[in-house]
């Protein structure tokens, strides 16, 4: 979040913001195989982003009560869609905190601009606003985020780490978890049947 604030406050923009880096199929570090992350802030201080295929155990109406912003029984009379709303493993840092990535139709103080249409909320309002019908048009949660320091992303993409690719909002937040990973590498052309193949092959 720093980052992010950091990046606000001096109105720049880093070269990966509002992308997704992509693990390769070789990933080594086992938190991060098979996963896309959606790169929230990245300047020469480092980076920071959400895993956006990672599920937790957690369910939505359960973090809502453990938070105490309703109870049990109002936990059961959720909606049908929030009760359903995925909580997400957004890295391994701080994984007690929340995070929402939103569209921009919703925006309150703690809000801060990832892109023109992307915010990101981790304060408990936009979660009484999602459980109560009014919060933004699309979002995702996690619990917690991925960070990297200064120039430790751009050496993991040098080494053949991760791939990149512009983010677009149907990856983002559509609801099909599963398919992202091989969804998110046919967007830059990769067969995902045929690059496991080759992976590791001269």
């Amino acid at each position: 979040m720093d980052l992010l604030r950091h990046k606000n406050a001096a109105g720049k923009s880093g070269f990966l913001d509002d992308q997704f880096v992509i693990a390769m199929p070789g990933m080594k570090d086992e938190r991060f195989a098979r996963s896309v992350i959606y790169i929230c802030a990245h300047s020469d201080e480092g980076a920071m982003g959400l895993i956006i295929n990672q599920t937790q155990q957690m369910l939505f109406p359960d973090l809502l009560v453990q938070l105490g912003i309703m109870n049990e029984q109002e936990a059961i009379r959720l909606p049908r869609q929030t009760r359903d709303f995925i909580v997400r493993n957004g890295g391994p840092v701080d994984r007690s905190r929340g995070f929402v990535l939103h569209t921009g139709d919703y925006r309150v103080e703690s809000s801060l601009p990832v892109s023109d249409d992307i915010c990101l909320t981790a304060t408990v309002d936009i979660l009484r606003a999602i459980s109560a019908g009014r919060g933004p048009r699309q979002a995702l949660m996690t619990l917690g985020y991925s960070g990297w320091g200064a120039g430790q992303l751009e050496g993991e993409i040098a080494e053949n780490g991760w791939l990149t690719c512009p983010a677009t909002p149907e990856l983002l937040f559509d609801p099909d978890i599963e398919g992202k990973y091989s969804r998110a590498l046919a967007s830059i052309g990769i067969d995902l049947a045929r690059f496991s193949q080759a992976a590791g092959h001269a």
